[in-house]
C-alpha cells in the first residue's frame, strides 16, 4: 500500500486526528525544513510525521548530523515511519507530552521543531497544551515551523492558532503559498520564544 493510500485509510478512520486527505508535497517539505541549520549537530523534533513526507526531507537536510526525533500519535503510522526511516528516533506518543518524552531521552532543549499537525482541526485545549509543550522544549534560539491550508486560514480555529503563535513567539513570519500541494498551503516560521504567562 502506497503512502497516499495509507494516509487516506488513516484519515477515514480518524479524520480529526489525521487532518488531511493526502500527504504533504515535496515542495511544502522543502519550505518547512528551511530553518534547519546547514552545519553542526542540531536536534530536530518532528511532530505528526504521518507517512513521512517531511521526515524524508529532514533526513536529507541533516545528512547524518545531529538527532531527529519524530512524535507520532497514530501507532500504525509510527510503525511505518520507524520501518522506512531507520535514522529517525520514532516515538509513539502525544505531542503535548514533548518535554517529558525528551527528558526520558536525555534532551533538555531542541533546536528546531517542525510540525505536521492539523492545528485547525484541534480544539482550543489541544492547541494550547501542544504549543506550550513546544515552547517548553525549545532552546532560546530555536525555531518552530508548521503549516496551514490556505482554504482554512480564516476559520476561527486557524485564526485562534495564529494569535497563539504570536503570543508565544516574538517573530512569526508567513511563507509564500505552496500551490504544488493538495490543498495549497503556507508555512509559519516562528522564532524567539516569549516568556509565557497564558497562551
Amino acid at each position: 500500500m502506497g503512502n497516499a493510500s495509507i494516509f487516506l485509510r488513516e484519515f477515514l478512520r480518524s479524520p480529526a486526528r489525521t487532518g488531511a486527505i493526502a500527504p504533504s508535497s515535496r515542495r511544502l517539505g522543502e519550505a518547512i525544513v528551511a530553518p534547519i541549520p546547514e552545519s553542526g549537530d542540531p536536534i530536530v523534533v518532528e511532530l505528526g510525521p504521518g507517512t513521512g513526507a517531511f521526515t524524508t526531507v529532514i533526513q536529507e537536510k541533516l545528512a547524518g548530523r545531529g538527532r531527529h526525533l519524530a512524535i507520532e500519535l497514530n501507532p500504525a503510522l509510527a510503525t511505518m515511519i520507524a520501518a522506512g526511516h531507520p535514522g529517525v528516533e520514532v516515538i509513539n506518543g502525544n505531542a503535548a507530552d514533548l518535554p517529558q518524552l525528551l527528558a526520558e531521552r536525555g534532551i533538555d532543549h531542541v533546536d528546531v521543531v517542525i510540525s505536521g499537525l492539523p492545528w485547525a482541526s484541534f480544539p482550543l485545549s489541544a492547541q494550547r497544551s501542544i504549543l506550550e509543550a513546544v515552547h517548553a522544549a525549545m532552546s532560546p534560539t530555536g525555531a518552530f515551523t508548521t503549516f496551514a491550508y490556505t482554504m482554512a486560514a480564516w476559520t476561527p480555529a486557524a485564526r485562534r492558532f495564529r494569535a497563539m503563535l504570536e503570543r508565544t513567539f516574538e517573530e512569526v513570519v508567513l511563507g509564500r503559498t505552496v500551490t504544488a500541494n493538495l490543498p495549497p498551503a503556507f508555512v509559519y516560521y516562528a522564532r524567539r520564544s516569549r516568556v509565557l504567562t497564558n497562551v
